[in-house]
C-alpha cells in the first residue's frame, strides 16, 4: 500500500523513516478496515497490500481481531499519552492547556484519517476485553480535557464539561470526511477555531 492516506497514519509506526514489518502490516490494515470494514477484510487482503502471503500475517499478529485490537489500544494509548504531555508542557494556564490539547487533536485526526474511521465504525466489532480496555483509556483521555475545561469555567459541572469535550471529538473527528476541502494548514486552522468555539461556547 503506498497511497497518501495510508502513509499518513502516523500513529501507527514509531520510526516513520524505518516502520516495522508489524508496523506496516497496522498500516495496510487500517486502510483496508477504513475503506471496506474490518468484518470485509480479511488476512489475505492485508497481507496482499503489503506484499506477503495471507498466512505469513500470522508471524506477525494471532488474527484480524488482534489487529484491529493492537490498532485502536494504539490510538487510544497515543491520545492519552499526548494529552497528558501537552497540558503538562504547556504550564497551568486553563486556556494554553486547552488550545495545546485542540491542536494536539487536530493534528492526530489529520495525520491519522483511516484510524478516525475504524475507531468510529469497528470498536463495536473488538472482542469484549479488548473493547473494554480501549473504552478504559478513551474515558481517561475525555477525563483530561475535562480537568481542563473546568478549570477554564469553574461554573460548569463536570457532566457540561465531559459533554463539551465529546462534542469537540466529534467535531474533529470528523476530518476523515473534510480534510481534502483545504490544505492542512487551512483544515487544521479551521478546525482548531471550530474547536475552541465549541469548547468555551
Amino acid at each position: 500500500m503506498t497511497s497518501t492516506r495510508v502513509l499518513q497514519d502516523a500513529a501507527l509506526h514509531a520510526d516513520a523513516e524505518r516502520p516495522s514489518r508489524r508496523d506496516e502490516i497496522l498500516r495496510a490494515a487500517a486502510q483496508l478496515f477504513a475503506e471496506r470494514g474490518s468484518r470485509a477484510v480479511g488476512v489475505d487482503d492485508v497481507g496482499a497490500a503489503v506484499g506477503v502471503t495471507g498466512p505469513a500475517i500470522y508471524r506477525h499478529f494471532a488474527s484480524k481481531d488482534a489487529m484491529l485490537a493492537e490498532m485502536l489500544l494504539r490510538i487510544s494509548e497515543t491520545l492519552l499519552a499526548g494529552g497528558t504531555d501537552r497540558v503538562a508542557d504547556v504550564g497551568d494556564d486553563a486556556a494554553t492547556q486547552l488550545r495545546a490539547l485542540i491542536a494536539f487533536h487536530v493534528d492526530f485526526a489529520l495525520d491519522n484519517p483511516a484510524l478516525i474511521t475504524v475507531q468510529d465504525r469497528d470498536l463495536g466489532s473488538l472482542p469484549d476485553g479488548d473493547a473494554a480496555q480501549v473504552r478504559r483509556l478513551q474515558r481517561r483521555y475525555v477525563e483530561v480535557w475535562v480537568a481542563v475545561l473546568a478549570r477554564l469555567r469553574p461554573e460548569a459541572g463536570a457532566a457540561l464539561c465531559r459533554a463539551r469535550a465529546h462534542a469537540v471529538f466529534g467535531l474533529i473527528n470528523s476530518t476523515p470526511h473534510s480534510a481534502g476541502r483545504l490544505p492542512r494548514h487551512g483544515m487544521a486552522a479551521l478546525l482548531a477555531d471550530m474547536a475552541w468555539a465549541a469548547a468555551t461556547a
